[in-house]
């Protein structure tokens, strides 16, 4: 029979938990660094992509602004001026034939009262709005009034402004007095 001793005087430590347990910690640890330098990669690869992106519409971007700074100085040359400025004073020709001088005359008509007539009507478009400046004779000081209160009153005249009032002392006259005022009409 053999007989083990130990002849030491402390006895010798099992270290086989203590390897086991550090096993699975490096274990776990080269597993963790394995995913993150996999996750760490990918971020990379997509932030590189991202940049090649970023860096092809910039260039697009200053190629855009680049052409925009080329056409702007060809329409402010001598050439396009003149264009433009005929294209508005075509626009503004054609405004001035769309005006709707039937249904001006149709509200007018509703608005004059007894012994006020219509000398002169001059519109002209003024931000897309019209701006109407009339001439009315009237014989009476009474049919003046009335005619300014329809104006304030009407919804298609805004805006009165009245700019002289003459007075007229000659028998033939058929206005024994003339207002000059301005009106925004609503054209729609």
């Amino acid at each position: 029979m053999k007989l083990q001793l130990n002849l030491s005087t402390a006895p010798q430590p099992n270290n086989r938990p203590f390897l086991a347990y550090a096993s699975l910690i490096g274990t776990v640890s080269v597993l963790a660094l394995v995913v993150l330098s996999v996750a760490a990669y990918r971020s990379w690869h997509a932030n590189r992509e991202l940049h090649a992106d970023m860096a092809r519409w910039e260039d697009s971007i200053q190629a855009d602004q680049q052409r925009q700074r080329s056409l702007a100085s060809d329409f402010r040359g001598p050439s396009a001026q003149q264009i433009l400025d005929r294209s508005a004073f075509l626009n503004s020709l054609i405004d001035e034939r769309s005006f709707p001088w039937t249904k001006i005359f149709m509200d007018l008509e509703q608005t004059l009262p007894p012994g006020v007539r219509v000398v002169s009507i001059a519109p002209r478009l003024v931000d897309g709005r019209a701006e109407v400046t009339l001439e009315i004779g009237s014989s009476t000081d009474e049919g003046k009034i009335q005619f300014l209160q329809a104006i304030e009153k009407s919804k298609m005249f805004s805006g009165l402004v009245v700019k002289k009032e003459q007075r007229s002392d000659l028998p033939t006259s058929p206005d024994k007095i003339v207002l000059s005022l301005t009106v925004w009409y609503s054209t729609t």
